[in-house]
């Protein structure tokens, strides 16, 4: 699979300088923890949820989680493990290019219980999201995991929500995130990336933002945003990929594009009327809040409706600019420091402060691609939601 693998050639070839790179389930960590993308959640009650992920994989996503936790009634999840084993075989059947699929459980034994059930049909599950994560909680997920991987021979990776009321309380956040960096690092090996769980966070207080706020408007949620960062997605080789929280907004009652607009997005139609058309779907927040993912470190989003997932992905493309950037700072000759004017002569590149950030962006050019210099977020968007 590939980022925007789901439209035609021809349109890559006009959008992007360097388009994404192909990968897979069995691709290095290091590649599938930027890959991630817009990781869009299902109940997994759904009765036809084989066919659900083929027609979003159609549509360009390369990562899914199928819940059994906080998205379904307490009564169903004897029920949905069942659909789960059935729609798995039907996966297995069916052979198909699929997105990266996740498991989110609610307790450890149901790790070992479930790729038990599986059987060969496992071969298509990619690993489990684990809930209300804590070092201890954390510890029991995570050997469940080890055992479930030994027993099946298949590589299974976990994804931990960090979303405990101990990580938000002040005076239990600091040696609540040390423990989870205990954990998460003697388990290094199979921590793809690590979740943020905003909703869960604003619940112990009663708040709920609105679709013209973002969760960093949320000063006590921007706060542990902050020091998740800091004591987790450090740049110095013992950080983790920390995916952006949930947007939980959307419309229904109407396309997000009118038609028309669908159709030829690089004719007739303005960058500015483009972006007229996104704010009047609401979706202004989301853009938002993503870049501000961005710029606190954090890379991908947890989606829970499609009409996320390309504005996801068309904001992570890296732009023609911060390409040229990335690629002067990390010229062999500048191994030894010093000062350049940006070839769009528009800032300072300093070689050893931006270092870290150039790598970071040639990771995310590898999966996500490079656009053309002329083409920007709203001709991406436009292309990705084209039929």
């Amino acid at each position: 699979m590939r980022h925007f693998g789901h439209i035609p050639p021809v349109a890559r070839e006009r959008l992007f300088f360097k388009e994404p790179c192909a990968f897979d389930a069995g691709s290095s960590p290091e590649v599938l923890s930027t890959a991630l993308g817009a990781t869009l959640y299902s109940p997994a009650t759904r009765p036809r949820l084989a066919d659900d992920v083929l027609k979003q994989a159609g549509r360009g996503v390369v990562s899914m989680v199928l819940c059994l936790e906080d998205s379904i009634d307490d009564a169903e999840v004897v029920g949905a493990e069942a659909n789960l084993v059935r729609q798995f075989a039907e996966i297995a059947e069916r052979a198909a290019e699929m997105p990266l699929l996740f498991i989110r459980v609610r307790e450890p034994e149901q790790i070992t219980d479930l790729v038990k059930r599986l059987g060969d049909s496992a071969q298509w599950l990619s690993g489990f999201v684990l809930p209300k994560f804590t070092a201890q909680r954390g510890e029991l997920f995570l050997e469940a995991l080890a055992e479930a991987e030994s027993a099946s021979g298949h590589r299974l990776f976990a994804m931990p929500v960090l979303e405990s009321p101990e990580l938000l309380h002040l005076e239990s956040r600091a040696e609540t995130l040390r423990g989870i960096a205990r954990t998460v690092d003697r388990y290094r090996e199979r921590v793809l990336a690590l979740r943020l769980g905003v909703t869960d966070f604003c619940s112990a207080y009663g708040l709920r933002r609105s679709p013209d706020m973002t969760a960093y408007d949320v000063q006590i949620v921007g706060s542990v945003i902050g020091d998740v960062v800091n004591v987790l997605g450090r740049s110095d080789g013992t950080g983790y990929t920390i995916t952006g929280p949930v947007w939980e907004y959307f419309r229904l009652q109407e396309r997000m594009f009118k038609p028309q607009l669908r159709r030829s997005p690089f004719m007739g139609r303005s960058a500015d009327e483009l972006r007229t058309a996104l704010i009047e779907h609401d979706l202004d927040g989301l853009l938002r809040e993503i870049e501000l993912d961005r710029a606190n470190g954090l890379l991908g989003k947890t989606c829970i409706h499609p009409s996320h997932v390309q504005p996801v992905h068309a904001l992570s493309v890296v732009s023609h600019e911060e390409y040229t950037d990335a690629q002067d700072i990390l010229r062999p000759e500048r191994g030894g420091g010093g000062v350049l004017r940006s070839a769009y002569t528009n800032k300072m590149n300093e070689v050893k402060p931006h270092r870290a950030w150039a790598e970071r962006t040639l990771r995310r050019a590898e999966v996500f691609g490079v656009a053309r210099e002329d083409i920007g977020f709203v001709e991406l968007l436009a292309a990705g939601l084209a039929d």
